[in-house]
C-alpha cells in the first residue's frame, strides 16, 4: 500500500490552499538495457578526491540499474577486487583498465581502454 502523505517526496513543493490539489511525483524512466555488441564502454582510471588510491571506472553503460549492478558483481568477481554501481558506471578498486577491457570483449560488449 503506497503511503499518499509522503513528505520525503514533496520536499521543496510550496503549499497549496486548494483541498482537490493532489501532487504528483514525476516518475523517471530508465532506459532499456542495450545488447553487449551495442553498448560502447570505456574503461578508464580515476585518482580524483580518493586519498591517493586508484580506481577503474566502466563509463557508457545504458541500461537498468539491476542490468548494471549485475555486470559490476560479474566484473568483482572475476577481479576478486571490490567496487560499486551507480550513476551509470562502475567503480573497481585498483588499477585493472587492461583486465576489464579484455573481460568486456570476452563477454561481447564493445569496450575502450580510456586514459
Amino acid at each position: 500500500m503506497k503511503n499518499d502523505n509522503d513528505w520525503k517526496q514533496r520536499l521543496g513543493v510550496v503549499y497549496s490552499t486548494n483541498p482537490d490539489f493532489q501532487y504528483q511525483t514525476v516518475q523517471q524512466v530508465e532506459a532499456d538495457t542495450l545488447p553487449p555488441a551495442k553498448q560502447r564502454l570505456i574503461v578508464a582510471i580515476d585518482r580524483r578526491q580518493r586519498a591517493g588510491k586508484q580506481v577503474t571506472l566502466v563509463k557508457g553503460f545504458v541500461g537498468k540499474s539491476e542490468d548494471l549492478a549485475a555486470l559490476a558483481k560479474a566484473l568483482k568477481t572475476k577481479c576478486g577486487v571490490g567496487g560499486t554501481a551507480k550513476d551509470g558506471e562502475i567503480t573497481i578498486q585498483g588499477d585493472l583498465r587492461d583486465k576489464l577491457v579484455a573481460l568486456l570483449t570476452t563477454m561481447g560488449y564493445n569496450a575502450k581502454r580510456g586514459n
